[in-house]
């Protein structure tokens, strides 16, 4: 399945720095890169696209509004700075929101934008709505393959013909380690790659954990 110079697989993952379950799976697919020949590459969906026009529980509604501002900012610092500077924005902006509890304000997102060294502009990008058609783009480059009733995370990795298989999840708490994370890299791709193969799921029983 590689599809890189050196036989390493590109994985795709599109997330939301501010959905707890994409940020568990970005954990094991750092873990997998540990112990398999691949590496992940961040792009951003957004679980405010996601949820227009849906009904949700009041408690998320400013969840909703401040959303915006999280993705905004992730697509300008790409379009300005390469999609490269994708994956440690993510990585400063889940680690504040998810094991500090920093919320999704400004503040919060300055400090990460000068944790990886992007300029303090670029926060601006947060109130401005000019950037919400790349938003909505890249959202779609990463939904529209797998259907219209999933969420975050989804993944992309290359298949057995040369085309890409596009999935959700896997959702998982904690996030594994070791040859733990190899091994449902593994099965992971088995299933995925496996001709109408389409769902395997269970009901949750546990809250997101990030130890």
């Amino acid at each position: 399945m590689a599809d890189t110079p050196g036989n390493v697989t590109t994985i795709d993952v599109w997330v939301d720095p501010r959905c707890p379950w994409a940020w568990i799976t970005s954990r094991w697919l750092l873990e997998v890169e540990r112990v398999r020949p691949v590496r992940t590459r961040f792009h951003i969906m957004s679980l405010s696209v996601l949820n227009e026009n849906r009904e949700v529980p009041e408690k998320y509604r400013q969840a909703q509004l401040e959303g915006w501002g999280l993705v905004r900012v992730c697509v300008a610092a790409a379009q300005q700075h390469g999609e490269a500077v994708l994956r440690p924005l993510y990585e400063a902006m889940g680690t504040r929101i998810h094991l500090e509890g920093a919320g999704l304000g400004r503040d919060m997102m300055l400090a990460a934008l000068r944790a990886v060294a992007l300029p303090d502009m670029l926060v601006d990008a947060a109130e401005d709505t000019g950037y919400d058609a790349a938003v909505r783009a890249s959202h779609h480059a990463g939904m529209a393959p797998v259907g219209g009733e999933v969420g975050t995370p989804v993944i992309h990795v290359p298949g057995p013909a040369g085309d890409r298989i596009a999935f959700f999840g896997p959702v998982v708490t904690p996030a594994p380690r070791g040859e733990a994370a190899g091994a449902l890299w593994d099965g992971v791709v088995t299933v995925a790659a496996t001709d109408g193969f389409f769902e395997l799921k269970r009901g949750r029983d546990r809250d997101p954990s990030f130890s």
